[in-house]
């Protein structure tokens, strides 16, 4: 198990869910900086992480989003997500802005149904994103 670098923003996510790494695959295509890390939800560190920030780590019912070490979950993880990547993904960062009221049921409908679409061993990454997946 490799350590979690303190300094590197990071994108926790269930490698089982459709949606949870298909948004993984996204942002590593669209983060040709290579700000952010990897972590499943399901492995040692991921679960570690889910712990740390008082979500149940058996539940995964969000990703979690560390930008600048803040820990973003539900819509904010998504929209803190789409700013650190920059234009033109930017300009859906608003959509952190939603009150949770209205945009966490969306999420957890979403979250608690998301197994109904499929579930899915993570296929192989590039070369490039496997040498950014921590586990």
């Amino acid at each position: 198990m490799r350590a979690i670098p303190p300094d590197r923003d990071l994108i926790v996510f269930d490698g089982t869910c459709v949606f949870c790494s298909g948004f993984a695959r996204f942002m590593g295509r669209h983060d040709t900086a290579g700000r952010f890390g990897f972590v499943t939800a399901q492995s040692d560190p991921g679960r570690a992480l889910y712990e740390r920030f008082g979500l149940d780590p058996d539940l995964m019912e969000t990703n979690i989003v560390i930008v600048d070490g803040v820990a973003h979950t539900k819509m904010r993880a998504f929209a803190a997500a789409m700013k650190a990547l920059g234009w033109p993904w930017a300009v859906l960062a608003p959509l952190g802005w939603l009150p949770g009221a209205l945009s966490d049921p969306l999420y957890d409908l979403i979250a608690r149904n998301r197994y109904r679409f499929g579930r899915q061993a993570c296929p192989a990454p590039s070369p490039e994103l496997r040498a950014r997946i921590i586990d």
